[in-house]
C-alpha cells in the first residue's frame, strides 16, 4: 500500500532497516494489516473517513495534504484505515438502489445492477485504471528512475477510489432527481442538464487523479493528468451537437443487463 519503498535514513547506523523493521513495512505486511482491520468495524475512524468525503467536493487538496501527514508519521502515503472504503460500499449500496428504483427494476434486477456497479464500474474498472496509472507514472513520471521511488499499485488504487466518490455522487445520486423528469425526455435541454453532469462527474475524476499523483514529490511533470480534460470538452461538445443523450444511454445498458 506504500507508493514508496525508500530505506534510506531509518533504522540502523547504515542506513537499513532491522530485520523486523523491515518486515513490517513490507507492502505484503500493510496489506494484511489492513484486510484484519477491515473486519474491525470498533476500530475504524468513520468519523475521518466522512471528513474526507465532505472535502473530497469541497477541497480536495486538503485530502491529500494530509496524505502528507500520514507519510511523516506513518510513513506510508495510502489510508491504513479501511474506514473509507466500507461508506464507499454503503454509497454504493444505498445509490444503486435508488437507480433501481428510478428505473423501476424489480428486487432481483436491482441486486444484479448491485452487483454490477460494485465488481465492474467500481472495483473491475478501477483495478484497470490503477493498473495504467500505476504503469505510467513508474514509466514516465518518475524523476529518478530508481527502486527506492516508485508509485506502488495500492496507492494507484487508493487514488482510483478518491475520484470515484464524488463521481458515484454526481451519476449515481444527484443525477436519480433528474432523470425522469429531465434527462430521459427527448428534448435539448434533457440531453443538455445530463451529458453536463457527465462533464462535471469525469472533469472531477480527472482533477482528483491529477492532485493523488500531484502529491507524490519524487512525480514530475503531473500536469499531463490534466490533458484528457481537452478530449473531454470536445466529446461534451459533440454529444451536444449529435443530440448524444449519455444517461438515457446508460439507463438503457444498466437496464440490458439486468435481464
Amino acid at each position: 500500500m506504500l507508493p514508496t519503498t525508500s530505506l534510506g535514513g531509518r533504522g540502523q547506523g547504515n542506513g537499513a532497516l532491522s530485520g523486523r523493521d523491515a518486515a513490517r513495512h513490507t507492502a505484503g505486511a500493510k496489506r494484511s494489516k489492513y484486510l484484519r482491520r477491515l473486519l474491525r468495524l470498533r476500530h475504524m475512524d468513520f468519523e475521518f473517513a466522512l471528513w474526507q468525503m465532505l472535502y473530497l467536493f469541497t477541497s480536495p487538496q486538503r485530502v491529500y495534504r494530509n496524505f502528507h501527514y500520514r507519510k511523516q508519521t506513518k510513513d506510508q502515503w495510502a489510508r491504513d484505515d479501511p474506514a473509507f472504503l466500507v461508506l464507499l460500499s454503503v454509497w454504493l449500496c444505498v445509490s444503486t438502489v435508488g437507480f433501481g428504483f428510478v428505473l423501476d427494476m424489480g428486487f432481483f434486477e436491482t441486486i444484479k445492477l448491485l452487483l454490477w456497479v460494485v465488481f465492474i464500474d467500481c472495483v473491475g474498472v478501477g483495478l484497470l485504471i490503477a493498473t495504467l496509472m500505476w504503469f505510467i507514472s513508474n514509466k514516465y513520471l518518475v524523476k529518478q528512475q530508481n527502486r527506492d521511488y516508485d508509485v506502488e499499485w495500492g496507492y494507484a488504487f487508493d487514488v482510483h477510489l478518491n475520484a470515484f466518490y464524488p463521481l458515484l455522487v454526481i451519476l449515481h445520486f444527484i443525477q436519480l432527481f433528474f432523470i425522469n423528469y429531465v434527462i430521459v425526455s427527448n428534448s435539448v435541454i434533457g440531453y443538455f442538464v445530463g451529458n453536463t453532469l457527465w462533464l462535471i462527474a469525469i472533469g472531477y475524476y480527472i482533477y482528483v487523479t491529477f492532485l493523488g499523483y500531484s502529491a507524490l514529490p519524487f512525480l514530475k511533470n503531473t500536469a499531463v493528468l490534466l490533458y484528457p480534460f481537452a478530449l473531454l470538452i470536445v466529446l461534451y461538445l459533440i454529444s451536444l451537437a449529435l443530440g448524444w443523450n449519455f444517461t438515457k444511454m446508460l439507463c438503457s445498458f444498466y437496464k440490458y443487463r439486468v435481464k
